[in-house]
């Protein structure tokens, strides 16, 4: 059977840009929120994001010229480069059309789709910038890592929401133990934008200024950005070049509630979490940690935990959400989800939810890992990813036997 190894990793974070920031930012549990800045937010109640400060795709990026790709697409096409260089991969050595691209996104280039709608409000259809129009496609996200990178290989974008990285993944690991690729580049990208920020307040979905998955209180999201990209291959091509390998992608499952447009059902997400655990070949006693959607709304972070429960018994594994820090990434989410699981069996940590003060009595039996990360050996983890539409998607990592 042909097993998936994880290379590299490429995190472009509002807590840390390459893998030893971010992973230090995670074992602190240092808050990446801050006020607003991509747009004006005076006006919004709520006016706080997960940001990434003081970001320059100049500082990563060797081929593609930043000017004529948009913010998402120069976080995914950063994160891949990082991801590149953390896994010590030489491209050219890389079989032409063996190594491809696959990232997910929630509102793909929302900065410039923001922009062209000013520009058609204030002078109709002709005002439209034909450059930006340019970079408004979503498969440019994909795109850009392929460029970036020389790649020849599929070049896909994903638009799955908030699950689609793991979407991405999960497509990544088809491509890898069929033989249709030795080397995948898979996450996601999205940036924080003001139209993403209004509809999460409309919906009463946004908190105001910290976000406290599992907390009796907890009162909502905050909104996030940035990229994250894992390099993943075949076990015989990482060895044959000598790669370090950090886990194993052991599998994951998908399934789709298909009730409601925003609301989540417990017992479909039980059985992704199901789905998952048999395609990967785990037992649920066998997971350590399992690193969660974890959101911060009432509802999301109630069902999410039945489902914990009805799965895994009265005694799940420790459950903490990565967003408390860094806010909600969208379609990057479970890419930042991945690298932090893959982190937690790698340096043997929990990352920790932070902002949490109070326990929920509705979800007893649930270890939110609260303010301060904890060493663990952790040698297989669940990363979870549930979006708006139903599209419940699952990835397993394990440690390296």
């Amino acid at each position: 059977m042909v097993r998936v190894a994880v290379t590299g990793l490429g995190p472009v974070s509002s807590i840390g840009v390459g893998v030893s920031a971010f992973t230090d930012a995670l074992h602190a549990g240092r808050s990446g929120i801050s006020r607003i800045t991509s747009f004006d937010p005076a006006g919004f109640p709520h006016q706080n994001a997960g940001e990434v400060r003081d970001f320059n795709p100049d500082d990563h990026l060797r081929r593609l010229d930043p000017a004529k790709w948009a913010r998402s697409s120069q976080f995914a096409a950063s994160a891949a480069r990082l991801a590149v260089d953390d896994g010590a991969l030489d491209l050219g050595a890389v079989a032409p059309g063996r190594a491809h691209a696959v990232i997910g996104t929630t509102s793909g280039e929302s900065t410039v789709a923001e922009a062209l709608t000013a520009q058609i409000v204030n002078g109709g259809f002709p005002a439209q910038d034909p450059a930006l129009l340019a970079q408004l496609p979503a498969n440019r996200l994909a795109n850009a890592v392929s460029e970036e990178l020389g790649l020849l290989g599929e070049s896909l974008t994903i638009a799955t929401a908030c699950s689609a990285s793991n979407y991405a993944i999960g497509y990544a690991y088809d491509l890898l133990v069929t033989g249709e690729a030795d080397v995948v580049f898979a996450g996601g990208a999205d940036s924080v934008c003001r139209w993403a920020h209004a509809g999460f307040y409309r919906l009463g979905a946004l908190t105001d200024t910290a976000c406290s998955p599992f907390d009796r209180d907890r009162s909502g999201i905050l909104t996030g950005e940035g990229g994250a990209v894992l390099l993943l291959e075949t076990f015989e091509h990482a060895r044959a070049r000598g790669a370090r390998i950090y886990a194993e992608l052991l599998g994951y499952g998908l399934n789709c509630d298909a009730t409601h447009p925003v609301s989540p059902d417990a017992s479909s997400i039980a059985e992704c979490m199901r789905i998952a655990h048999r395609n990967s070949g785990v037992k649920p006693e066998e997971v350590d940690y399992i690193c969660a959607h974890g959101t911060g709304t009432p509802a999301n972070d109630l069902v999410e935990s039945r489902a914990i429960l009805e799965v895994f018994g009265q005694r799940p594994p420790p459950v903490s959400s990565i967003k408390s820090m860094m806010g909600h990434t969208m379609g990057a989410a479970c890419g930042f989800g991945a690298i932090a699981s893959v982190m937690a069996i790698d340096r043997g940590f929990l990352p920790p939810t932070i902002n949490w003060l109070t326990p929920d009595p509705e979800m007893q039996g649930i270890d939110p890992v609260p303010n301060v990360a904890r060493q663990a050996d952790v040698r297989v983890v669940q990363n979870d990813g549930f979006a708006f539409g139903g599209n419940n998607a699952i990835v397993m990592l394990g440690a390296v036997a």
